[in-house]
């Protein structure tokens, strides 16, 4: 059996095609399933693609990012992050995805094993399976308010211990971690001689708290790695931009290969839109947050009015996690969280199932809010109307 036989499609993209199919026969949608910014990229990031492509630069470029690049993402990681790295440290990627897919491959042989979050984002498992790797979870719960903690990580560490994932915010609970406690983890990390890999893709998407990037702790210990991603905070999500930062001697030598290997060199436009996106002004971030607060006031409270429907308020990020009692099951005469998200979706309504984020998640469900604002109103109501009366 081939190695990619074992890994799944993911049931959010499954949603997705359902939906795209449903509106093209004319129905209304609701697109709450996926996380893609509804806002167009900023005005100065756009002048600066089209200067790029009006300058001719279309051609092959640096295997690592193009040195303008590097030098600002450099600076902004020591300004916003506290982290101390040089340009040789940081690595253009296509998206945060292919950032994980990168570093696992880089850092993992066959059986290592990796402690995560449950709750987590599917295909960060996927490339951790994809790379040999072994997930080892640490369940998340709502009377916790889903915090990864210090002393859950430690009693799961063991001798094929290779790594400890962190995100936060967090998809799909919209979790921060506090300052304290990632400083703790990372401690833990280095104090074990393990890997810290910092998902860092939601750092500019906090509405209550402050982002705190782990690694900034330890600038003497090379085995921390961050990854980030123009597709949030920028709205790029199409232009495919992220970027790993790691210090370690080893993988410096790796990723570069693997970059060779998979993508020779990241689109050259959508760099320099990146570079324009990390110097110039970040007031199209402030109208975001705005907008993405009313959002989630808005899903927040209709999702609290729908009994048997318990949602988590998220701190950052752009999604509600809600736990589904049975009494809304039975209520609907559906099975399962999963066949509710299929239930939803066949009326227009989009959503991720809980277990398509962990085995103990299947009383879960997620809906994204960085969809339109009038799609969260409409959305919203529109979930209230079929869930409290089932409503077809």
């Amino acid at each position: 059996m081939n190695r990619l036989d074992s890994i799944s499609f993911g049931k959010i993209v499954q949603i997705r095609e359902q939906l795209l199919k449903l509106q093209a026969t004319g129905k209304k949608v609701y697109r709450l399933e996926s996380g893609d910014p509804s806002f167009s990229i900023a005005p100065h990031i756009s002048v600066a693609i089209e200067k790029a492509l009006h300058d001719g630069k279309t051609h092959y470029i640096p295997n690592n990012g193009i040195p303008e690049l590097l030098k600002a993402l450099s600076q902004k990681l020591y300004n916003q992050n506290k982290i101390k790295v040089t340009e040789n440290d940081i690595f253009v990627t296509n998206g945060a995805m292919h950032a994980l897919y990168v570093v696992f491959q880089c850092m993992l042989e066959q059986g290592d094993e990796v402690i995560v979050p449950e709750p987590l984002w599917t295909e960060i498992g996927e490339n951790i399976r994809l790379a040999g790797g072994v997930t080892v979870s640490v369940p998340l719960s709502r009377q916790n308010n889903y915090q990864y903690s210090y002393e859950d990580i430690v009693k799961k560490i063991t001798s094929r211990t290779k790594a400890i994932f962190v995100n936060s915010p967090q998809n799909p609970s919209g979790a921060i971690v506090p300052k304290e406690e990632l400083q703790r983890i990372a401690n833990l990390a280095a104090e074990r001689g393990l890997w810290l890999i910092c998902d860092e893709a939601y750092e500019d998407l906090v509405y209550e708290g402050e982002h705190y990037s782990p690694a900034s702790g330890l600038e003497n210990y090379d085995k921390a790695i961050s990854l980030y991603s123009f597709s949030k905070t920028h709205a790029m999500s199409g232009l495919r931009v992220g970027y790993i930062v790691t210090k370690n001697k080893a993988l410096k030598e790796r990723i570069p290969k693997l970059l060779r290997c998979t993508v020779n060199g990241i689109n050259s436009i959508a760099q320099w839109g990146a570079l324009a996106a990390v110097t110039g002004p970040r007031d199209h971030l402030e109208f975001m947050l705005t907008e993405y607060k009313k959002r989630r006031e808005i899903i927040y409270n209709a999702a609290s009015e729908i009994p048997g429907l318990i949602p988590f308020k998220p701190q950052g990020a752009f999604y509600l996690w809600c736990e589904v009692e049975p009494s809304l099951l039975n209520q609907l005469q559906i099975k399962s969280v999963s066949q509710l998200s299929d239930f939803l979706a066949e009326r227009g309504i989009g959503s991720a199932p809980g277990d398509s984020f962990g085995i103990s998640c299947a009383n879960a469900i997620r809906f994204a809010f960085s969809c339109s604002t009038q799609q969260v109103v409409e959305g919203s109501k529109a979930l209230k109307e079929i869930l409290q009366f089932g409503n077809s």
